[in-house]
């Protein structure tokens, strides 16, 4: 008799105003997410596990999206160290990605605006129209790479099928764009953009003992 599969469905974090740190998300974000809710919930029978990504922005769009569904149904929202952002560092410190030389400071003691501005990788980051995209064709950049979160996402989701708790279940990541970006690329060959708020892409784990073959497709909880 084989085993059931295990779904992980990643959702980008709801619409934000900026990346200037860790910001909230916005009104119209929250209410996107509480409607991808209710379609999650009208789609997937039994139980669901809802995580988030660490940040403020994925656990309020998790908070909403639990909201959204029955939450008899529902475990969590809980913080999950796997669906963090690339781990980068800057003067010794693991930072997350933002969008300017401030921000960065910010999140490093003794760091000034200058000091950041200085620094060659970030300061040619901050400058993209695509930043993502510019670090997902990175060769070298000063932490993970694609191939390196690309690895650490396939793990979680393969650990998921793993005798225990989550083995047969749904769960529902809230996390950032750099994970579904690299995601779709190792699928398809080529890198789909920055996903819309609160879609993503879904991992459907297969039952039994390793190796399991990932089958990894682009998801969005409202489309028709």
């Amino acid at each position: 008799m084989s085993e059931p599969g295990t779904r992980l469905i990643l959702l980008r974090h709801g619409e934000v105003a900026s990346h200037q740190g860790d910001v909230p998300v916005t009104p119209a974000g929250v209410e996107h997410a509480e409607r991808s809710g209710k379609a999650l919930g009208l789609r997937i029978s039994g139980p669901l596990l809802v995580l988030y990504g660490g940040t403020r922005r994925t656990r309020e769009t998790a908070e909403a999206v639990v909201r959204g569904i029955d939450d008899s149904r529902v475990s969590g929202p809980f913080d999950s160290f796997a669906l963090r952002n690339p781990d980068l560092y800057a003067a010794g410190r693991r930072v997350n990605m933002v969008s300017s030389p401030a921000a960065l400071a910010e999140q490093v003691p003794g760091m000034t605006s200058d000091d950041a501005s200085s620094n060659d990788w970030w300061t040619t980051f901050f400058a993209s129209s695509d930043r993502i995209g510019w670090w997902l064709r990175h060769d070298n950049p000063p932490g993970e790479g694609v191939a390196d979160l690309t690895r650490r996402i396939l793990h979680f989701a393969n650990s998921l099928a793993d005798p225990g708790p989550t083995t047969g279940q749904v769960v529902v990541g809230v996390t950032h764009s750099p994970l579904i970006r690299s995601l779709l690329l190792h699928a398809t060959g080529n890198d789909p953009g920055e996903p819309a708020y609160v879609t993503g892409a879904e991992i459907r784990v297969p039952g039994g003992q390793q190796p399991r073959r990932l089958d990894i497709t682009p998801y969005d909880p409202i489309a028709d």
